[in-house]
């Protein structure tokens, strides 16, 4: 079968392999970290520019165009080779994060942003397609489980480390970091990563990737109705709806009669790959999607400061460190993956079932055992989607299938966010001027609930988790999507080395 007659690894040397695999990781921890590093300093940035209506724009503008791209990155790796895709999505990102950080008004910022996320969703996409290069199946799914341990570690530790930075050298400095050690990864990349020439000759599929970036676009502003356009009824927002639906279906029609698609439609022939995106979803939704509602969950409902908070993450990032090596080892060893996607969802599902019972009160260390609980889940399936899709799909169109399953886990976050803010939201209105003392339950600070009286304090907190409760109830409802899907995967066993496998086994594993 073509997808099991993997070429040779691009680099045979294994500490040369790991030298590169580090470089690769460091790129991949600085697009990510973007994505949450800014929050904590998004009121110091309010403060100098303004513009206290477009704030949360900074935030979306770099994951919207993040998510844009990814597709097309994918396919463009196939096309042209991985080394120079690469080197291109670390140097535009490098740029971008220069001149986010010369930034001269909320404007500027936001179109820098707009920038680095073209840069890193390349980035995003490029380490996986290049691990696939470097690594034989088993093997990749050890290393591909540290990749995604960055991936949600930089997620859950960019709150902290964006406020501390920001207290210590201002926020232009969350930004600047990124170019001295951009330039450190280039220089690596460029000297040690070597060039594969693809088989075929490049054809773009132009009209495929338009289309596919405005369906994208269209899918994330839509989510974000409530909070652009006031309602998701609003006019604007049905209409943003009803033109990504005309892309979409203009995308399928396209992409069946080009010649080199960018998510080629013989991929969804394969009942595995459709199945992987949902999984994929689900995982971005409860995963990077939950990250800072745990932050204000627990600030606003156990009185702990944000530093405190902040360390209560350790026990979520430890959960994920668990089961991200311990599933990366074994399905190493196994070379099943189907197990791990199953076990993830149900310990997910757990956790925010309980969550969505806990009160005001609880004690911390049930919330943290929780939080413990939820980590292992995420972790055990990070990497099952995109090993799964990468043995799944033909050697050819890894970097496409690869594309779109991480446009999925991204996409999947990114609507879940707003959803789960609209919830918050919703709930919160409802308690008005009930609380007395309390104008506005929104812009109470951990500082100023702390210095609010006993009752009063109490009553926030009770308001905050009847808020949280039908939000834990959706991520609850999420996971149970994501283990129907699991369970409905084909138990397959990935390859050991392409040439110990046989062609009985070959069949097997495609299946």
């Amino acid at each position: 079968m073509d997808m099991q007659t993997a070429p040779v690894p691009l680099v045979t040397d294994p500490r040369r392999r790991l030298i590169l695999f580090l470089f690769l990781l460091t790129a991949m921890f600085m697009a990510t970290l973007d994505n949450q590093i800014v929050s904590t300093a998004l009121p110091t940035i309010v403060g100098e520019f303004g513009h206290l209506e477009r704030f949360g724009w900074i935030g979306s503008a770099y994951l919207l165009s993040l998510s844009a791209v990814m597709p097309v990155y994918g396919k463009l790796g196939d096309l042209f080779g991985r080394k120079y895709v690469m080197i291109t999505a670390i140097t535009i990102f490098t740029v971008g994060s220069a001149v986010c950080g010369l930034s001269v008004s909320m404007n500027t910022l936001i179109a820098s942003r707009v920038l680095q996320g073209f840069g890193g969703g390349g980035i995003l996409v490029s380490i996986f397609s290049i691990n696939a290069d470097l690594f034989e199946p088993r093997e990749r799914a050890r290393y591909q489980s540290y990749s995604s341990l960055v991936l949600m570690a930089s997620g859950a530790i960019g709150p902290v480390l964006g406020g501390t930075m920001s207290d210590l050298f201002g926020w232009r400095s969350i930004f600047l970091v990124n170019v001295p050690i951009g330039f450190i990864v280039l220089a690596g990349l460029i000297t040690m990563l070597p060039y594969r020439k693809p088989a075929r000759k490049p054809k773009i599929d132009y009209a495929g990737a338009i289309l596919l970036a405005l369906t994208t676009t269209s899918i994330v502003l839509a989510a974000d109705g409530t909070e652009l356009f006031g309602s998701l009824l609003s006019p604007a927002s049905l209409g943003i709806i009803a033109f990504g639906v005309v892309c979409a279906v203009s995308w399928v029609f396209v992409e069946r009669r080009a010649p080199e698609p960018i998510v080629p439609m013989t991929l969804f022939r394969n009942p595995t790959f459709g199945l992987l995106l949902i999984c994929s979803v689900t995982s971005g939704a409860i995963a990077i999607g939950m990250v800072n509602y745990f932050a204000l969950f627990l600030q606003t409902t156990t009185g702990l400061s944000p530093s405190m908070a902040g360390l209560l993450f350790i026990l979520l990032t430890g959960g994920i460190v668990c089961g991200s090596l311990s599933a990366g080892r074994l399905i190493s060893a196994t070379g099943r993956y189907k197990p791990f996607a199953v076990g993830s969802a149900a310990c997910s599902l757990i956790a925010f079932a309980t969550l969505s019972q806990v009160h005001a009160g609880t004690p911390v260390a049930f919330i943290g055992c929780l939080m413990l609980l939820h980590g292992i889940g995420i972790g055990l399936a990070q990497q099952v989607p995109i090993i799964g899709v990468q043995n799944a799909a033909a050697s050819r169109d890894v970097g496409a299938a690869t594309g779109a399953v991480t446009l999925s886990r991204m996409g999947g976050a990114s609507i879940a966010i707003s959803i789960y803010g609209a919830i918050v939201a919703a709930k919160l209105s409802h308690v008005g001027l009930s609380i007395p003392g309390v104008s506005n339950i929104e812009q109470l600070t951990p500082k100023m609930m702390a210095s609010l009286p006993e009752v009063t304090r109490e009553a926030v907190a009770n308001a905050y988790a009847g808020a949280f409760s039908p939000l834990f109830m959706t991520a609850a409802a999420t996971c149970l999507i994501g283990l129907t899907t699991a369970a409905m995967l084909k138990n397959v066993q990935l390859p050991g080395t392409a040439k110990k496998l046989d062609p009985t086994t070959a069949a097997h594993a495609a299946e």
